[in-house]
Parts: structure tokens; C-alpha cells; sequence
């Protein structure tokens, strides 16, 4: 990999040598003004025989050259070293995770959310050289984390979701996948992929309609399909029974909704899995994002480098030391 500047952005204060190059201009000028003054030039001739415009124009463009010097000092010249993560050969995976009230379920052991997340686990520990995203959703859907190589950290985001960090009611699928996309930065969707892990109570109409677009743009939507198709009760941790529908009074039923899911995978060219065994359904998706194409990501949050700001610095003393042992007046004959 080629040499980079860490803060490319520092190069604006290059401009700095404009506003030498003024004020230089500024001295030339009342030089020539007061030698003007002094008027008799046999006498403005012995005065300044020791004079050099040589030298004077040679300090102050060494002075130039190590502002110069120093900017680059700043940008901070770099080189990536070393194998610890610099580059893998992999896609982009985003896991958009439904957090609605309905995961809380327990047709499925522990509870829907659980065995999810168990799965997210397993799915991550499967494709070590994939970078990976977060995307939650419930009424509304956000980005928990953007695509990195950073697997721990998504760990963590993954052990500390719960229905309480999307409060709003809901299953938004749409809006998830749309988070989805947006979180790869890039309009273009090669070399990725969503798998959203929902039981798909709410019918989203949205969802059906986006995941066509999404093929067209390349992007593999794999759904995961939680809970059974009869389904079960929701629990409510504030009364310790189950929630109830406000204007029934009855318990509400939590029933799994595959027909959706089923159709945002073959729209997308993903596949569908209904997850009752865990290690069957990670091989099933493993299998399924082999088919797009690797190519070669690189998370710079994980390289190693080696900096050469010092040879700029080192250049920027080294100049200034020389500005300032150069004199200005002509050397003495002898």
C-alpha cells in the first residue's frame, strides 16, 4: 500500500506562504522607499555596500521552505505496516435487528430476542473476514453501528439491544432496510448484504416494494424469520402478565409473519430461513452470501502504521537552523 497523509485536510495551511509572500512584498517595497529618501547615491551606495538581495531573498525563501516543511509535519505522513487487519478479502454485512415489543415472545427458548441475538453471535463468528454493520427497528429504525471490521464492538452493541432502545411501537421493515443501505455510505450495493431478523408481525407494504429496488441496485437482503406461525403471548414486565390489547382487554398474540420475509429474500435474490436451529441456519446464509463476489476492504481503525512526520520536522529545523547562520551581508573579501 502507498505512503497517505493521516490529516489531509491540513494541507489549507499551505496558504500561509500567500500571506508570507504579501508581507515580504510589503519590506521589498519600504527598502526601496527609504533608500529613495535618503536621495544622494553615492551615499545610499556606501551604506548598504554590505548588503546582499541575494541572501536576503535566499532566508526568506528557507523560511518559506520549512513553514512548508512543518505543514507536512502536521498532515502526518504514513505508511500501513504489517498484516494485523490492513486489508481482508470479504462483503459488507449489515444485521438489521427487529427490537419491537413482540420480540419479547417466548415461542421460541429463551425468548425471540435471545435466541436472535445467540444467532447474530454465531453468524458473526462465521465470517471473521466480513465487515459488519448494526441497524435497529421497531416503529422507527436507526443505525447502531456503521460498517467496520470491528467485530467486538458489535458484539457489545449486540449484548446490550432491547425493545427499551427503540421505544417506538411498531415493526418498520422498510425503514430498516433503508437504514440498511444507507449505513454501506456508498450508493453503490455490490459486495453486500442485509440479513433482518424479524418475526415480520407488521405487514409493511413499503418493505415489499423497497427490497425490488434493492435488487436492481445489488444488494442481497437474507431474512431470518423468529417465533412460530401459531404464536403466543407477549409478556408485559410492568404488570408481570402479558400485555393486552387496549381496546379488547385481551391478550395480544404475537404470530410469526413468513409470507413477507419470504418475499423481501426472493426479491433481493437472498433466501429465507425460518430459525428454529441456529447452526443450520448460519450455514444455510453462510452458503448464501459465498455466492457475491469478495473483494478486498480495509478498515484503517484496525491498521498499523509507520510515520514519517519526523523526517519533515527534522527538515523544518534543519532549515530554519540554516536561515538563521546565513548572513545577509555580502561576504568580506579579502
Amino acid at each position: 500500500m502507498n505512503f497517505e497523509f493521516q490529516y489531509i485536510y491540513f494541507i489549507w495551511l499551505s496558504a500561509g506562504v500567500l500571506l508570507f509572500l504579501f508581507l515580504f512584498s510589503l519590506v521589498k517595497r519600504w527598502k526601496k522607499r527609504t533608500i529613495r529618501k535618503i536621495g544622494e547615491p553615492a551615499l545610499v551606495k556606501s551604506m548598504i555596500r554590505g548588503y546582499s538581495p541575494f541572501r536576503f531573498n535566499l532566508k526568506f525563501f528557507l523560511l518559506c521552505l520549512a513553514f512548508l516543511m512543518g505543514v507536512l509535519c502536521t498532515m502526518s505522513l504514513r505508511k500501513p505496516g504489517g498484516n494485523d487487519g490492513i486489508q481482508r478479502k470479504g462483503i459488507d454485512v449489515v444485521f438489521a435487528l427487529d427490537l419491537s415489543k413482540s420480540m419479547l415472545a417466548q415461542d421460541v427458548k429463551p425468548s425471540r430476542l435471545l435466541f436472535a441475538k445467540q444467532f447474530i453471535s454465531k453468524m458473526m463468528d462465521a465470517m471473521p473476514n466480513n465487515r459488519v454493520g448494526l441497524v435497529w427497528f421497531a416503529g422507527k429504525a436507526y443505525i447502531q453501528m456503521p460498517i467496520s471490521a470491528d467485530h467486538s464492538s458489535a458484539q457489545m452493541y449486540v449484548n446490550d439491544a432491547s425493545p427499551d432502545v427503540v421505544p417506538v411501537k411498531g415493526t418498520v421493515i422498510g425503514d430498516a432496510l433503508e437504514e440498511s443501505l444507507r449505513s454501506f455510505g456508498e450508493r453503490e450495493a455490490k459486495y453486500k448484504a442485509v440479513i433482518l431478523i424479524s418475526d415480520g408481525e407488521d405487514h409493511d407494504e413499503k418493505a415489499l416494494e423497497l427490497s425490488k429496488d434493492l435488487q436492481k441496485r445489488g444488494l442481497m437482503v437474507n431474512t431470518v424469520g423468529i417465533g412460530s406461525p401459531e404464536g403466543t403471548f407477549i409478556p408485559d414486565d410492568s404488570t408481570g402478565g402479558n400485555k393486552l390489547d387496549p381496546q379488547t382487554g385481551r391478550p395480544i398474540v404475537s404470530k410469526l409473519n413468513q409470507k413477507e420475509l419470504e418475499q423481501i429474500a426472493v426479491n433481493t435474490n437472498g433466501v429465507y430461513v425460518h430459525l428454529t436451529d441456529i447452526d443450520a441456519a448460519v450455514k444455510k446464509i453462510t452458503q448464501q452470501l459465498a455466492q457475491i463476489d469478495k473483494k478486498v476492504t480495509g478498515d484503517t481503525n484496525l491498521m498499523s502504521f509507520s510515520y514519517y512526520f519526523w523526517i519533515f520536522a527534522a527538515a523544518m529545523v534543519l532549515l530554519l537552523v540554516i536561515e538563521q547562520l546565513l548572513p545577509e551581508g555580502k561576504k568580506a573579501k579579502t
